[in-house]
């Protein structure tokens, strides 16, 4: 990547970064459930476009810091340490299937474009789907100490607002990437994943 090139993902991956954190400390539902609550939130949303723009390194980390500065400034600050992981994971999986598997930074037909993007978007969702409630578990029961059928029910319930977010991310992350990727390119601004050295 030239030095330009290097500034311009840098300014991105801080641009996707902020709208993570804008996704889940603004546009966020809180649902109550007891003293504990989980949130439907636009987080994730920006995670997985972050990585079909970005590719999933760049695009997990500004998911992972922009979700974990959220936590850190709200109510959520104890999840922190498990946000980072599960966001960078998401990231890193919708990267590896967007930009690996499909190469969708080369020039390719629209609807290869839209398939490969649902595909990818999926994958992380799916992987965030299973591992959020089970890694939710066992923080809960065994770094927060808490008791194991609070733990249990809060898993089970935070299963339900995931794949809620899960849904909205894939469909909005697939379209604003769909939309933005074409004005990206004609701007000069899109850099190609498999340029990166």
């Amino acid at each position: 990547m030239s030095k330009q090139q290097t500034t311009i993902k840098l300014t991105q991956t801080a641009l996707m970064a902020a709208l993570c954190y804008i996704g889940f400390q603004f546009l966020r539902f809180d649902v109550p459930i007891g003293m504990e609550k989980t949130a439907i939130h636009f987080g994730n949303t920006f995670c997985v476009l972050g990585a079909l723009l970005l590719g999933g390194l760049w695009g997990g980390l500004a998911g992972a810091v922009g979700m974990t500065i959220a936590d850190l400034t709200s109510d959520y600050v104890t999840y922190a340490p498990k946000t980072f992981l599960l966001k960078l994971c998401i990231g890193l999986i919708v990267g590896f299937v967007a930009h690996k598997i499909a190469k969708l930074s080369k020039e390719h037909e629209k609807p290869y474009i839209i398939r490969w993007t649902v595909i990818s978007a999926v994958a992380g969702m799916v992987f965030n789907v299973v591992a959020d409630p089970v890694v939710g578990y066992f923080y809960k029961r065994y770094l927060l100490g808490m008791e194991d059928n609070l733990a249990k029910s809060l898993a089970k319930i935070t299963a339900a607002t995931t794949f809620v977010n899960a849904l909205t991310s894939i469909i909005i992350a697939s379209l604003l990437y769909v939309a933005v990727r074409p004005a990206l390119m004609k701007a000069g601004l899109y850099v190609r994943v498999d340029e990166e050295r």
